[in-house]
């Protein structure tokens, strides 16, 4: 635990890539040692840098309806981790936030991960986070590899970003809601509700 605390102490005082962050460095994460379900998301939005809290928007609350899951329990870092593949706002791009900068997996997702040995389940919310924790198992689209979300488990769960913006994704793919929200949900429930 001391080992953990000291590194995410680390993190927030993270200035890696600070000259490329448009409103400057604010790593938003959490996480502790009992934490056994993780979620790996893309990088903070706008709102998100300003509060400082993950998953602090509309995509978080559509994020806990597919969890079946209360804001108490999503913001238990005894039960639930929020790594990010960005820890800051990354700035705007042509549709949407740009994607999350590459350092803060390439310098702290080994150590971070190494110290949650409790997690059992893996949200991959988004192509970054599939690409990066599944390597060549990932499909070459994310609608390939969430629709073989199956295959993926027991440590794994791909899943489409729960953003607003996403609508069009959710309307054409509308087994993701009714077929593995669902399976989503059970999972969850059971392995929170383990001792």
């Amino acid at each position: 635990m001391e080992a953990l605390e000291s590194l995410l102490q680390q993190v927030r005082a993270c200035r890696i890539c600070e000259e490329h962050l448009p409103l400057g460095p604010r790593p938003v994460l959490a996480a502790s040692t009992s934490a056994k379900l993780l979620i790996v998301g893309q990088a903070p939005g706008t709102k998100v840098h300003a509060s400082g809290i993950p998953w602090n928007d509309q995509s978080g609350k559509r994020l806990r309806e597919w969890l079946d899951m209360d804001a108490e329990v999503f913001y238990d870092a005894s039960k639930v981790a929020i790594v990010p593949m960005g820890f800051c706002y990354p700035g705007k791009g042509k549709s949407g936030d740009l994607p999350p900068r590459p350092e803060c997996a390439q310098h702290w997702h080994q150590q971070l991960l190494h110290l949650l040995p409790n997690i059992k389940l893996t949200l991959l919310v988004g192509k970054y986070a599939q690409d990066f924790f599944l390597g060549k198992a990932a499909k070459p689209t994310l609608t390939e590899t969430v629709s073989n979300w199956h295959e993926y488990l027991p440590d794994y769960m791909p899943m489409p970003h729960p953003s607003p913006l996403n609508h069009f994704w959710l309307r054409r793919n509308s087994w993701f809601e009714a077929d593995a929200v669902p399976v989503l949900q059970q999972l969850v429930k059971d392995l929170l509700n383990r001792t």
